[in-house]
């Protein structure tokens, strides 16, 4: 049976003046990179994919360095499309997260429902399974789109999300997603 490790990347830089789909890792997120690396092997990991934002781009070439795995970019991993929100506290910014996963029909943040980001990160998913049939596959992304796929049927997305370090790891088994482990947090 192959496993799914979905990954929440490092954490950014946060910069107000930089749209946070550009966000790069700063010196503690390519320290916690590697941390990451080293929890992640003790898995059996084949490849590692990473969505196309610079900061999960850095998260999974440190780790693909590190275990000497295959590393590629692929389409639609992004995080739930949100470039033109403003940058606000954080108190703000979970008030409107906890909206959007309440209301995964209705456009309450960023450019796209929540039903949307879900939709566009499971058909990715469901892409480099295809492509690497049968491998343990490490897919690096982001945690509104990771919390969507994954929590999608629990009794809370958003609690789900808020669990979810900078990185972390949820382990899932092939075929049925069925969840293995939650990693919330690599320190």
């Amino acid at each position: 049976m192959s496993k799914l490790y979905l990954i929440k990347h490092a954490m950014p830089e946060l910069d107000p003046n930089v749209p946070a789909p550009d966000w790069r890792l700063g010196a503690r997120g390519r320290a916690l990179s590697e941390l990451l690396a080293q929890k992640l092997g003790a898995y059996p990991l084949d490849v590692i994919v990473s969505s196309v934002e610079p900061k999960a781009i850095e998260t999974a070439q440190i780790v693909a360095a590190r275990l000497g795995k295959p590393f590629e970019i692929g389409e639609d991993l992004h995080e739930h499309e949100r470039r033109n929100e403003p940058f606000t506290t954080r108190d703000n910014f979970e008030a409107r997260v906890a909206e959007f996963f309440a209301k995964p029909n209705k456009l309450v943040l960023g450019s796209e429902t929540a039903n949307q980001a879900h939709a566009r990160f499971a058909n990715a998913i469901a892409r480099v399974i295809e492509k690497h049939p049968q491998k343990n596959i490490a897919i690096v992304a982001h945690g509104t789109v990771i919390s969507l796929f994954v929590a999608r049927t629990q009794a809370s997305p958003f609690e789900f999300w808020k669990r979810l370090g900078l990185p972390s790891i949820v382990v899932l088994s092939l075929p049925g997603f069925h969840v293995d482990e939650v990693i919330e947090n690599v320190e």
